[in-house]
């Protein structure tokens, strides 16, 4: 009997070697690799020179009629949102997020909707036994929605019962990790039988045209686990995101052939699961302190919908040799840029402090266009001058101090007067570009560089306060004696 061939694949990037090692050298992860049975090789000659000649294909031009794909709309609004209008026939979405975050409650409450209007839904659960799944149903109020519940994961069964005439219209897979094919030699999880399954599944929802939705687990870096290319075999990817003990869920689009890529849907976690927010800025806004200083609102965009949140910031005098740098919801990359920019462009000494940096409410942002918010909250910080409560702030930074215009400013503007707001500072427009019309009730400050907005919330017959820095060297000059760490 001839001795079957055995490879290593790396369980984080697919790379496949030829002997174990410690570490990837593909992707650099330590012990990830993992020991599984090779494909047989077939008979010399190849199996295209066996099978003969393909069929012929046909090509079609650029132009044509293409109908409108057909989608499944779940009445829940901010799922809808983010799949670009609903689910459309035959495709594949993959839902990815940190365990316990309510992946599960969301998929059993769109399935639980689409079958109250007459949609043939599945449930298949790898994880889950059925008992399990009924006693989220009834604590979720779904108990009364005709969804279809299986406990299955074998691969190859759930194609059988898929592939009948009467099959559901949406089958939701929960989840990819637990799926097994039994031709592939190696354990649940692992990234041959994780690509040979959603490969198999997504085959299936395109020949027969059911809406698959995979729930997929995340490794330790908030990336879902497998191969990489399991996000390019499926239409769209959808991260679920939020913190364990805040209320607030939001739901992103990573890819859509469907629809917009960076849209977002926002829910609230409650004992009867995940709620619609049909307005977030009012929600994100709904604790806001005015009259503090560090506080400033950001006007933001994410996909088509505008949304403000607050920015906080706190700069206090260090007590390390290293100044501390914590930053949540933002880039830390991005807060050293605008904190040296600060130094060098306006003379705005922040170096010797720590700086604390909150994107309230659990929303992360990812647009340049907060530059400008985050720089207002740290001088309003350091100069202990809040930013007025009535005023949102909008721009992109330079390493030369330049504030740059950003995109759909109307669009910011209105949101921002929907919700009482008075006054804006924003970049000033670009040369020979036609000028922007007002949004009704809003003043605007234009500003084109970055000590323009120093000045606002600095007076001049108020000296910023002095760093640690700064008072040792004037205690080694032999001045200021007595005035070390106060405020100026």
């Amino acid at each position: 009997m001839a001795r079957p061939l055995k490879r290593f694949v790396c369980q984080s990037c697919g790379s496949v070697t030829s002997k174990w090692n410690g570490r990837c050298e593909s992707c650099g992860e330590w012990n990830t690799i993992v020991e599984e049975a090779a494909p047989a090789p077939g008979p010399a000659g190849g199996g295209l020179a066996r099978a003969g000649k393909g069929r012929l294909l046909e090509f079609a031009g650029l132009r044509g009629s293409t109908p409108q794909p057909e989608r499944y709309r779940s009445g829940i609004a901010e799922f809808d949102r983010v799949c670009g209008g609903g689910l459309v026939v035959g495709s594949a979405l993959l839902i990815g997020g940190d365990p316990g975050i309510g992946k599960s409650t969301l998929l059993l409450q769109v399935a639980a909707a689409l079958a109250r209007q007459n949609t043939s839904c599945a449930y298949i659960s790898g994880e889950e036994a059925l008992d399990q799944v009924r006693l989220r149903g009834e604590r979720l109020g779904l108990g009364d929605a005709p969804v279809q519940l299986t406990a299955a994961t074998s691969v190859r069964d759930i194609v059988a019962t898929l592939e009948r005439p009467d099959a559901p219209k949406v089958a939701v897979i929960d989840s990819i990790q637990t799926m097994w094919l039994d031709t592939i030699d190696s354990t649940p999880g692992t990234v041959s039988q994780v690509r040979a399954s959603a490969q198999a599944l997504v085959e299936l929802a395109k020949r027969r045209g059911i809406a698959v939705l995979l729930v997929g687990h995340v490794t330790k870096d908030g990336a879902i686990a497998g191969p990489r290319v399991l996000e390019h075999m499926v239409d769209t990817v959808l991260y679920f995101e939020g913190e364990r003990g805040h209320q607030f869920r939001i739901l992103r689009t990573v890819k859509n052939r469907f629809g917009p890529t960076d849209e977002i849907g926002v829910f609230e976690m409650s004992d009867r699961g995940l709620a619609d927010v049909a307005n977030p800025s009012a929600l994100f806004l709904g604790e806001r302190r005015g009259h503090v200083s560090g506080a400033c609102v950001f006007a933001g965009i994410e996909g088509t919908r505008p949304l403000l949140v607050e920015i906080q910031a706190l700069v206090a005098p260090t007590s390390f040799a290293t100044p501390r740098h914590a930053v949540v919801g933002w880039d830390s990359n991005r807060l050293a840029m605008v904190l040296a920019v600060l130094e060098a462009r306006c003379g705005f000494a922040v170096g010797a402090n720590d700086v604390y940096l909150n994107v309230a409410g659990g929303l992360r942002i990812g647009e340049p266009a907060a530059d400008l918010a985050v720089a207002a909250a740290v001088v309003s910080s350091l100069a202990d001058e809040p930013v007025p409560a009535d005023m949102v702030v909008f721009g992109e930074i330079g390493l030369g101090g330049e504030v740059r215009p950003v995109g759909q400013r109307e669009a910011r503007l209105r949101e921002a007067a929907k919700l009482g707001f008075r006054s804006a500072l924003v970049p000033r427009g670009r040369a020979g570009s036609t000028p922007a019309r007002p949004a009704e009730g809003i003043a605007i400050d234009e500003i084109e560089h970055l000590s323009d907005l120093v000045a606002r919330f600095q007076p001049a017959d108020r000296a910023p306060r002095r760093t640690r820095r700064e008072g040792a060297s004037d205690r080694g000059r032999g001045g200021g004696r007595g005035e070390a760490g106060t405020v100026g």
